[in-house]
C-alpha cells in the first residue's frame, strides 16, 4: 500500500476529491463518473489513474468495462495517519498549555492583577 502522504497528495486536487466522493457510495465505471462531473472523460482517467497509483481506489473488469471500487483499506490507513496527526498535534497543545500557571485559587489569572480601573 502506498504511503499516506501520497494519498493526501493525490487528494489535493478537487476533481479527485469528487470522484472518491462519488466512489464512496458505490463502485462506478469511468462513463458514469464522467456523467456526474464537470470534467471530460479522459480527464476522469487520468484522475482515476492518480487515485489507483497511490492505492485509495482499486478496478475490476465487468463485461467490456472497468469499475472502479474505493479500497476500504487504504482508507482505514489514510484515516490512522490523520488521527495520528491529530493525537500528536493534541499532545503537543496539553504540553505547551501545561507550561503556562493557571488560573489562581480566587479565580483569576495570576496575569491580570494590574487593576488600572482606578484611573
Amino acid at each position: 500500500m502506498t504511503n499516506a502522504s501520497a494519498m493526501l497528495t493525490a487528494l489535493g486536487d478537487p476533481s479527485r476529491q469528487a470522484i472518491l466522493d462519488r466512489l464512496a457510495t458505490g463502485p462506478l465505471a469511468v462513463g458514469q463518473l464522467a456523467e456526474a462531473l464537470p470534467i471530460s472523460r479522459p480527464a476522469v482517467s487520468q484522475h482515476l489513474k492518480v487515485l489507483k497509483d497511490v492505492g485509495l481506489i482499486f478496478d475490476r473488469q465487468e463485461g467490456t468495462r472497468r469499475v472502479y471500487h474505493v479500497d476500504p483499506e487504504a482508507l482505514a490507513h489514510l484515516r490512522r495517519h490523520i488521527d495520528g496527526f491529530w493525537e500528536r498535534s493534541l499532545a503537543a497543545f496539553a504540553r505547551r498549555a501545561a507550561q503556562f500557571p493557571g488560573p489562581t485559587e480566587s479565580g483569576t489569572d495570576d496575569r491580570s492583577n494590574n487593576d488600572d480601573s482606578n484611573g
